[in-house]
């Protein structure tokens, strides 16, 4: 007998937590993110936010750890009820001030198209990826005659899933899981310490 594989969610007593991209112009997350809390009911949205990574840059002779946005001119919204969260954006004409026109394709008669809601294996690999803190820290490792090895951060354990090293900018591009609409490749900070 062959088992299927059960899809498994983040849920409560009231129902599914599914997230959701909402694209917005890029340069102003924190503003679209600021607008989204402030106007749109806990009714529409449990949480809102953007999912960040660490990347190392090197400028005047040294190098600094950044954080960059995983997901540039988008924002997350985590909610339990989508209905309710198209409703409230679509009435919320002073939230949708920043949003991209041409992205999110509002009619004000009809249903917000744009948002896009992520499965639950996006979702769980996002957050078995980000964390509480919904942030991919900086990850180390070596390549061993050509195999990379991660031993310390957030893709240790991941290296199946690495399919481009970018050793000067210090990132890896990840494959998200195969067969995914939405998730293809992230990216991820990722020192090589040593090639041997």
């Amino acid at each position: 007998m062959v088992k299927k594989n059960r899809r498994v969610g983040y849920s409560t007593k009231e129902g599914i937590i599914i997230w959701y991209l909402l694209p917005c112009k890029e340069q102003e997350e924190q503003k679209i993110l600021a607008s989204c809390r402030k106007y749109l009911s806990d009714r529409a949205i449990r949480d809102a936010f953007v999912l960040t990574y660490d990347q190392m840059r090197r400028y005047q002779g040294l190098w600094h750890m950044e954080k960059k946005l995983l997901f540039p001119a988008n924002v997350l919204l985590e909610s339990e009820n989508e209905e309710i969260l198209k409703g409230e954006l679509s009435r919320q004409k002073r939230l949708v001030e920043g949003i991209s026109w041409n992205i999110l394709k509002l009619d004000w008669t009809e249903n917000v198209r744009g948002l896009l809601r992520l499965d639950l294996e996006e979702e769980a690999f996002l957050r078995s990826l980000c964390g509480e803190q919904k942030h991919i820290g900086m990850s180390k490792g070596i390549i061993c005659k050509g195999v990379t090895q991660v031993f310390e951060g957030p893709l240790r354990g991941r290296e199946a899933q690495i399919c481009k090293i970018d050793r000067h900018k210090r990132l890896a591009r990840l494959e998200a899981q195969k067969g995914r609409k939405n998730l293809r490749y992230i990216l991820a900070g990722l020192e090589i310490v040593e090639r041997v």
